[in-house]
């Protein structure tokens, strides 16, 4: 009994979530956006320490692309000991190269590889251009991914030439894309998203009204609301209507 006690107030037997950051480094993205992205999630990482709470471990992995992919670290790394390293912007957007290593990470062999288990994780992209690649296979591989499917799923399309419909069929409806239309409201998506998605996905979801809410409800739900709320991101950038790809 005692080693079981000391096992839970060490934190052996959590589970572990992990946080993903699917972020667009291409050329376009360059100058503001960059800036906003490295300082802002440099920011919030700090506070997501204390959001996964007594049962989950949280861990961060970021996915960064342009011409290719690349990890920001080889693994996920917990949230006490992450640290961001600044980003560039260059090169093309081959987000169906980013699909495809997501989906290749998104498993047992891969990141998900806890051994007292994981969380559905979140999974948190943002974009400000137009795929160069052919993102469509990639995108049909992720959807028959059950850790994908169950994953909370948010998109921010950064600009007015970002292309929401790519976006849409990431995440599956375009009620879970926002669209920022200024660099303070991109500061404020990231740090709405980054704290709002590790707070419901590391919780149980509760009953209402007798059923049980997904994560991927209740978080756009809650974007939804944030959205409405604030006038400068209220412009019709999120449908009335749930549209499933």
């Amino acid at each position: 009994m005692s080693t079981f006690i000391d096992d839970l107030s060490s934190g052996i037997v959590k589970r572990e979530m992990v946080l993903f950051f699917v972020i667009d480094q291409s050329g376009s993205m360059a100058g503001e956006n960059i800036g906003i992205v490295n300082n802002t999630i440099r920011e919030v990482i700090p506070e997501l320490k204390t959001v996964g709470g007594a049962d989950v471990d949280l861990k961060i992995a970021v996915l960064l692309f342009s011409s290719g992919y690349q990890w920001m670290h080889t693994e996920p790394v917990p949230v006490e000991n992450f640290v961001w390293n600044t980003i560039q912007a260059n090169g093309a957007t081959d987000f169906g190269k980013a699909c495809n290593e997501l989906n290749n990470k998104l498993s047992r062999s891969g990141f998900l590889k806890s051994p007292s288990g994981s969380v559905a994780p979140a999974i948190f992209l943002m974009s400000d251009g137009q795929p160069t690649d052919d993102y469509k296979e990639s995108i049909e591989k992720l959807k028959n991914n059950s850790w994908f499917k169950h994953a909370i799923k948010i998109a921010v399309a950064i600009g007015e030439d970002a292309d929401t419909n790519a976006l849409a069929e990431f995440t599956g409806t375009n009620e879970a894309v926002v669209t920022t239309h200024t660099g303070e409201d991109l500061r404020k998506m990231i740090r709405f998203v980054s704290i709002t998605s590790t707070q419901i996905g590391s919780k149980s979801q509760p009953a209402k009204d007798g059923e049980v809410q997904t994560k991927q409800e209740d978080m756009v739900q809650q974007v939804q609301e944030f959205v409405q709320n604030d006038e400068s991101l209220n412009q019709d950038t999120i449908p009335t209507e749930e549209e499933h790809w």
